[in-house]
This record gives C-alpha cells, sequence and structure tokens, in this order.
C-alpha cells in the first residue's frame, strides 16, 4: 500500500510543479516593473507590432500583465489577443465603438484580456477565499464607479493570509494589499 501511495504522489507532483512555477516566473517579472513603471498613463500610443510596448517609465495595469507575461513566459498578449481578436472579434467587448481589431490598443483593455482568457480557458472561479489564489494569477475586479482593473497575485501575504498583489492602479506598478478591496470580476491561471 505505501509503494503505491508513493507511486501516486511522484506521478502527481510534476502535475502540481509547472503552475506553481509559472506563477512564480509571473511574480517575479512583475515584481521587476516596481520603481521602473512610476506613472500612470492610459494615452493610445501606436505601438509596434508584435512586441509594442509603451515605455518602460509609464502604463496602466494591463501593461503590467503584458510585460511580466512577456518576459517570464515569452508570451505577447499583444500578438494573442489581436490575432484571436482578428479570427473572431464578434466574442470581444464592443466597449469602444470599433469595427475591426487594433493592434495597439486591445491587449491594453481589461475587458478584452477578460475575453481572451475565457476563450484560452483560463478562469477559474471567483472566490473570497485567500487560498484560491496562487501567486501568479491573474484577478479582474471593478474599481469605483465602474472602472476595470487587473491585477497579479504576489507570493507574499499580509498577516491574515490574504495575498498582496501587484499592479499599476495609479502610481505606477506597486504590491499592495489590495486584492479583495474591490468587486472582483474575474479570476485566472495563465498555462504554460
Amino acid at each position: 500500500m505505501r509503494l503505491l501511495l508513493w507511486i501516486a504522489l511522484l506521478l502527481l507532483t510534476p502535475l502540481a510543479a509547472p503552475a506553481q512555477d509559472t506563477g512564480t516566473k509571473i511574480v517575479a517579472a512583475a515584481r521587476k516593473q516596481i520603481g521602473v513603471t512610476t506613472w500612470y498613463d492610459p494615452a493610445y500610443v501606436s505601438l509596434a507590432y508584435p512586441g509594442g510596448d509603451v515605455p518602460k517609465e509609464r502604463g496602466v495595469c494591463t501593461d503590467v500583465i503584458v510585460r511580466a507575461l512577456r518576459e517570464s513566459l515569452s508570451q505577447d498578449l499583444q500578438k494573442l489577443v489581436h490575432e484571436d481578436m482578428r479570427a473572431n472579434f464578434s466574442a470581444y467587448p464592443r466597449n469602444w465603438g470599433l469595427s475591426r481589431p487594433d493592434k495597439n490598443i486591445d491587449h491594453r483593455r481589461v475587458p478584452n484580456l477578460q475575453a481572451f482568457f475565457k476563450r484560452r480557458g483560463l478562469s477559474l472561479p471567483v472566490t473570497k477565499d485567500p487560498a484560491d489564489y496562487l501567486p501568479g494569477d491573474l484577478v479582474t475586479c471593478t474599481v469605483p464607479p465602474n472602472l476595470p482593473h487587473i491585477m497579479i497575485v504576489a507570493d507574499k501575504k499580509t498577516d491574515k493570509g490574504i495575498p498582496l498583489v501587484i499592479h499599476n492602479i495609479g502610481s505606477g506598478a506597486r504590491e499592495e494589499d489590495i486584492l479583495f478591496t474591490y468587486p472582483l470580476t474575474g479570476h485566472y491561471r495563465w498555462k504554460n
């Protein structure tokens, strides 16, 4: 019986490790933006494609995610979202009155990222249980009155066990205790 249990544990361990390793990489890349990205700047900018980015010292909440995924996992949300929107434009929100995808801004909009993550099968339940949120998870919320926002769950926790988040909510990239401050609207875990 012990041998069977030991074999089962060996077989299950590799399944859990990659998700944790992926999350750790995402957090490390996000944390590198703290002190570098010091401005919140939502301005529309023409970007190179693929791999376009606004200057590192500025950006919005989505830019923290875009940069972290590029650096940690070599995943280019600009290209991924643009290609999916080109093929499936009707599956994305029409909040901005566009009639076609725009490679300069689509990946910098939280509702578009939410649609992309759902389409890619990355959605997880939204709960109030801190244990459900692992390092590297992506969490969306609504900042009053109705501003969509996205954050990366960090690997550090408060004394009460609530994970910190890394995000840019107005003053540059920061690591803060605000996971449950605003109404959560989405929870996603990147699969690489």
